[in-house]
């Protein structure tokens, strides 16, 4: 059963985890929408894994210190966590800005505590030719407008919800804003830091995507020195909500393929 715990990373910033299972540690890192996100991909990965699922400080109502203003600061506190815990041969799997959290601890693992890399519909780079939509302009639609494959199924105005949720949707906006607004959605030197990672990364893309199109996934992907992009039909921003099933097989496929190389 999964079990639920704070612990204080630092003196000023506690930590809210969510952990399941057993087996290789699998840090999960969730994006703008908050945990609930990626609530399903905890729980199909904790079949066979040791799911460690944070909320990111800030999210939710927990709290988050003001010197935590950038996902620099995001990235070398997992860092931190999986260090303090004496865990090795993680992987690390985000969305959106999680799948950013992940490519920036990877090139600041210097102890070399991760070896695996799963990022999905991820921002954090600056790719020319394939701008990353501005959720944050004054005319913007909705964000499902630009996430969803199937917008009917998926959206829900936020005006619509209960005040609590609203209240704390508008939270998470905020803190996102605070994060990832300036630069907008990305860190203007982490593109080139990329080909220093080595450790196998899978992008997984959803096809419908318009906040980052999967030409901008697959310049991504090209940045790595070992990374492959796999698009997945069906699916937008989150193909772990529209296509869970091609989305869990895509990491299945990668977690057999990378275990198989390791033993050969």
């Amino acid at each position: 059963m999964p079990s639920n715990t704070s612990i204080d990373l630092y003196p000023d910033l506690p930590l809210t985890l969510t952990e399941a299972g057993t087996g290789r540690p699998c840090l999960i890192l969730h994006g703008g929408g908050g945990p609930s996100t990626v609530a399903g991909l905890t729980s199909h990965l904790a079949q066979t894994m040791h799911t460690i699922t944070p909320v990111h400080p800030g999210w939710d109502g927990t709290h988050r210190p003001r010197w935590l203003t950038g996902i620099d600061d995001l990235a070398l506190a997992y860092l931190h966590c999986l260090q303090d815990r004496g865990l090795r041969d993680v992987l690390v799997v985000g969305s959106s800005i999680g799948g950013w959290t992940a490519a920036e601890m990877a090139v600041r693992d210097t102890a070399a505590i991760i070896t695996g890399l799963v990022l999905i519909d991820s921002v954090g780079v600056h790719v020319e030719a394939e701008p990353i939509t501005n959720l944050f302009a004054p005319d913007a639609p909705g964000v499902a407008e630009y996430a969803r494959h199937d917008q009917a199924r998926f959206h829900r105005d936020p005006e619509t919800l209960p005040a609590g949720q609203a209240a704390l949707h508008r939270d998470n906006m905020t803190t996102l804003r605070l994060l990832a607004g300036d630069p907008y959605m990305h860190d203007p030197k982490l593109l080139r830091r990329l080909r220093r990672v080595d450790v196998p990364a899978l992008l997984l893309w959803g096809e419908s995507d318009r906040i980052v199109t999967p030409a901008y996934g697959a310049a991504y992907a090209e940045a790595f020195a070992d990374a492959r992009l796999q698009v997945i039909p069906g699916a937008g921003h989150l193909p772990q909500l529209e296509q869970p099933e091609a989305t869990f097989a895509a990491i299945d496929g990668y977690l057999h393929e990378t275990i198989t190389a390791v033993g050969t």
